[in-house]
């Protein structure tokens, strides 16, 4: 009677134990209908946005991959511009969810489309087909042919053989096996054979750089690199580089990475641009910082924006013969008396104050201030760089042109160089977030920045022209 009954307790725990190891689902980035084979790779990819679902709960892992979006699974994890826009393509108008990605992609080389000008955005993909857009996103030498796509993928340990023993080209792919592999060729952990090798080495441009799990600030900070820390690099996903420092492996923005040890090897040479330039110093003022964190919306702080802003415009003017500082390089907290006073004590000679604006949840667009209570020469001044960036930054993200406008803000009143606050977006915004927490409209921003000091200066006589092409 007791072995009867142990055994019955012993059946109720098999029967009520998920067997996950049998191919049955598990609980992926709260899908309910995704393998337990493709559980972690899935997790990961929904971690940094690139994978999603048709809700919250449903994955759609075993439906068939199509053509759009494949292209939104690459686009996104490479960091392209998903922008909803006009296509080159009859069949994918404007409207597509997929219409951006598809467009950077064909752009890009990675995709291309039939005769007749279409796209097919709803054709399924092939596994064949599959191992050419990843072999053609991540830059893998193929041949041309989808055996060499192939090959490509098996070698690295990405793709493995369906059960005949062939690759099975022509079977269409799932979408929990698309993210399989997309996932192996971001990150090589996933991989069945460990085949990236950190054979380049490379330094940091600036310090506190975090090294990610993925590629983009959404996934986790895995460590930080200091300045001009000796990395060793392996392979690129878009704007990012896996690389190890250490103990500590992952991604880090390639925006922050250079291949010489001394940063002052990058700055082009003096002679070709105006030399009074060296004698001339820009100062970069992210907005609030440590126990201010500025405006917030949808879970993105100003104050951490403003700063990623600033430091990939230092970085940008540091390869001039401009001199640059910031009045914060770190989250830390500075009174406003402290900012405005920053450019006297550095002899500075054009202030930029970077914010981000916060309202309704409808109010959107880009606006840049200055003031008119300095010296009369500092007024004109300061409202011509206030022009000049902001016609650049309009150019860069094409939000509401909110113009230029006078205020009396502290660090602009109180100032002695020619000044401007720059606010490029409402955090509060929707749309204008979801361009302040990416990566890729950041770099644009950032640019725009760049390139509008730079175009105050040549509307100042200072001959310019051979810097512009730092920022391409």
């Amino acid at each position: 009677m007791v072995k009867r009954s142990f055994f019955f307790v012993v059946l109720a725990f098999i029967l009520t134990v998920p067997l996950l190891g049998f191919g049955q689902s598990a609980s992926a980035a709260g899908f309910v209908d995704v393998p337990y084979r493709a559980s972690k790779e899935v997790n990961y990819l929904a971690e940094g946005g690139i994978a999603n679902g048709s809700s919250a709960t449903i994955f759609g892992a075993d439906k068939t991959v199509t053509r759009a979006e494949a292209a939104a699974f690459i686009g996104r994890a490479l960091g392209l511009d998903g922008t909803k826009r006009e296509t080159k393509f009859v069949d994918v108008g404007s409207g597509n969810f997929a219409s951006g990605y598809i467009q950077s992609a064909v752009e890009g080389g990675i995709l291309s489309g039939y005769d007749g000008g279409r796209f097919l955005p709803y054709k399924e993909v092939s596994r064949g087909e599959m191992a050419v857009m990843l072999s053609k996103a991540f830059g893998y030498s193929f041949g041309g042919t989808l055996s060499g796509a192939a090959n490509a993928l098996t070698s690295r340990g990405i793709a493995s053989g369906v059960a005949d023993g062939s690759f099975g080209s022509s079977q269409m792919i799932k979408r929990a096996d698309f993210a399989i592999f997309l996932a192996r060729a971001i990150a090589p952990t996933f991989r069945t054979i460990q085949t990236d090798e950190f054979k380049t080495t490379m330094w940091s441009n600036t310090g506190d750089l975090n090294v990610r799990s993925g590629p983009s600030t959404a996934y986790a900070s895995k460590g930080k690199v200091a300045k001009d820390a000796r990395v060793s690099a392996a392979h690129k996903v878009g704007n990012w580089t896996y690389i190890r420092s250490g103990t500590t492996v992952g991604f880090v923005n390639s925006y922050y990475l250079r291949s010489t040890e001394t940063s002052s090897a990058t700055k082009p040479p003096v002679s070709t641009a105006d030399p009074r330039l060296t004698s001339q110093t820009i100062i970069l003022d992210p907005g609030h910082g440590g126990s201010d964190p500025g405006a917030i919306g949808f879970g993105l702080q100003e104050k951490d924006v403003v700063l990623k802003t600033g430091l990939k415009v230092n970085n940008l003017l540091k390869q001039t013969p401009f001199n640059v500082k910031m009045t914060r390089s770190t989250d830390v907290y500075l009174t406003l008396a402290n900012r405005a006073a920053f450019a006297s004590r550095n002899n500075g000679n054009v202030f930029v104050s970077i914010h981000a604006n916060a309202a309704s949840a409808s109010a959107t667009g880009t606006e840049t201030f200055y003031s008119a209570a300095a010296n009369s020469q500092n007024a004109a001044d300061s409202k011509l760089l206030a022009t000049k960036i902001q016609e650049r930054m309009i150019a860069a993200w094409d939000l509401r042109d909110r113009g230029v406008k006078e205020a009396g803000y502290y660090v602009l009143k109180n100032n002695t160089v020619p000044s401007a606050l720059l606010e490029l977006g409402f955090i509060t915004n929707k749309g204008d977030n979801d361009k302040l927490k990416s990566d890729y409209w950041l770099n644009s921003m950032s640019k725009a920045i760049y390139y509008g000091i730079l175009d105050y200066y040549n509307a100042k006589g200072y001959d310019v022209n051979s810097l512009y092409n730092v920022a391409k």
